[in-house]
């Protein structure tokens, strides 16, 4: 289970969207996500992680996008289920194969 999000998707989005306006002035593009973040009462490195994120899915930076870290965390989650579910078919198969070993032999 994930932990609880210290900060809403409301906060997160204003957010990210004041440091990429400012970002994008070359006059107040240093340390603009220094100062949205005390403005906000967070972390630099939060909100930073934010503008990277966002500026991944605008296509300005390359890297992965959100939508496709999701799909391959559910895709993962499905691997992982699948490969349990084979594990207990696989178990059972061999019990009831030796039982029916058992049966024959006796």
């Amino acid at each position: 289970m994930a932990a609880p999000r210290k900060y809403n998707d409301e906060l997160r989005e204003r957010a990210t969207r004041m440091a990429v306006e400012l970002r994008r002035d070359p006059a107040s593009r240093s340390g603009a996500i220094g100062r949205v973040a005390e403005q906000l009462g967070m972390h630099p490195e939060t909100l930073r992680g934010w503008v990277r994120q966002a500026e991944i899915d605008q296509g300005r930076r390359p890297g992965p996008l959100s939508s496709d870290a999701e799909r391959i965390k559910a895709l993962v989650a499905e691997v992982k289920e699948l490969k349990r579910a084979n594990d207990i078919l696989r178990t059972a198969s061999a019990f009831f194969a030796a039982a029916e070993l058992d049966r024959k032999l006796k």
